[in-house]
């Protein structure tokens, strides 16, 4: 559905750090920067790009927006949140853990990164 996620970011090299080690965690190649300054990575499933916002105004996580990523096991998950904590992420919600949904079961950690965007590592679980 999607072709590219853009998130803002304050300071980039604090927030490229933080990208390269979770997605390093879900089998995702350190991003490349350009030109500009701004830094993608770059998967099968799509493109993420960081970036200073455009208007010179300082880079702020959406209210109540999500940017979720495919995990391929709880142990992936849990690998992607311990490198989002130890390369400055802050952990948010609950830890990490089985969350149901009727006959859904995910297996899912919540961070946000050094700008303070929400993101979602998720893996769903067999029924």
């Amino acid at each position: 559905m999607f072709s590219h996620v853009i998130l803002g970011a304050n300071d980039m090299e604090a927030s490229k750090a933080f990208y390269d080690a979770t997605l390093a965690a879900l089998d995702i190649a350190p991003g490349t920067t350009d030109p500009k300054g701004r830094v993608f990575y770059r998967s099968q499933a799509g493109i993420l790009g960081i970036t200073k916002p455009i208007n010179g105004e300082p880079a702020t996580g959406a209210n109540g927006g999500t940017v979720g990523f495919a995990a391929s096991s709880p142990e992936q998950v849990d690998a992607w949140h311990a490198a989002g904590i130890a390369a400055g992420g802050t952990p948010c919600e609950d830890p990490p853990g089985i969350r149901s949904m009727g006959d859904l079961r995910l297996y899912l950690a919540y961070l946000r990164d050094p700008a303070g965007n929400k993101l979602c590592a998720l893996h769903r679980l067999p029924a």
